[in-house]
């Protein structure tokens, strides 16, 4: 099935919207409502379930969502109420729309479209997807296969977990220059670019877009580069999860 439907489920918003998985384009324009206060689990899925009938689809959909999911269920609860952990959403989502369902971690899924249509495309070898917004999410992939779940941005680097150091929220609470930020995201990247020893990576998220503003200041051996889906990346690897199942 090429034309598939991609809900991108975040904190602050539910975005959805379909995409032709043979070429990674959108094929309407998509709709965005903003997460029900609290984010509880019900009243997430009513949502999911009016973007999904807001489009004349038919097939599995996919869903990203912000936590650890293993086999559909959800082990964390980042921006979301913590009644999500131990949550089946998989089977939750699908009650509400009717429709079969996978559902992907957030950044696993931006990993995912940026591997098969963006920045990773053709790349083989080991790469680090990282995702720059109110934490960062990374997704791993070694010979182009995903190591799922990796919550990289949880990893101590200099005392603190790495994205209270280096995220684009703690660039704009503390309103840090971009040189002082991208120096904190070179010890970030340096860290893990130790550990990983990363043929590639890709930053994602809100600060893809201003890559020219703090790239001079990043000083790993490992190539760096922005993402190029930007926005699209969840609602496509959403879709090509679900063209998966």
């Amino acid at each position: 099935m090429a034309n598939l439907l991609g809900i991108d489920i975040g904190g602050t918003g539910i975005k959805g919207a379909p995409a032709d998985t043979t070429s990674g384009e959108l094929t309407a324009e998509r709709l965005r409502i903003l997460t029900p206060p609290g984010a509880k689990p019900h009243d997430v899925a009513k949502v999911v379930a009016e973007v999904v009938g807001h489009f004349d689809t038919t097939g599995p959909i996919g869903c990203t969502f912000p936590a650890v999911i293993q086999h559909g269920v959800a082990r964390t609860a980042a921006n979301v109420d913590p009644s999500w952990i131990g949550t089946d959403a998989q089977q939750l989502i699908s009650q509400f729309t009717g429709r079969p369902t996978v559902v992907v971690n957030d950044a696993d899924a931006a990993g995912i479209a940026e591997m098969q249509f963006g920045a990773g495309k053709g790349v083989k070898g080991t790469v680090l997807l990282l995702t720059l917004g109110t934490g960062i999410g990374s997704a791993l992939f070694v010979d182009r296969e995903l190591v799922p779940n990796t919550e990289l941005g949880h990893m101590e680097v200099d005392g603190h977990e790495a994205e209270k150091r280096a995220s684009e929220k703690v660039r704009e609470d503390n309103d840090l220059s971009w040189e002082k930020w991208g120096k904190r995201l070179d010890e970030v990247l340096q860290k893990y670019e130790a550990l990983l020893c990363p043929d590639l990576m890709i930053l994602g998220g809100g600060a893809s877009k201003k890559f020219d503003k703090f790239s001079d200041h990043l000083h790993t051996r490992t190539q760096v580069v922005p993402a190029q889906l930007l926005n699209e990346a969840g609602i496509v690897g959403a879709a090509l999860a679900a063209a998966h199942t």
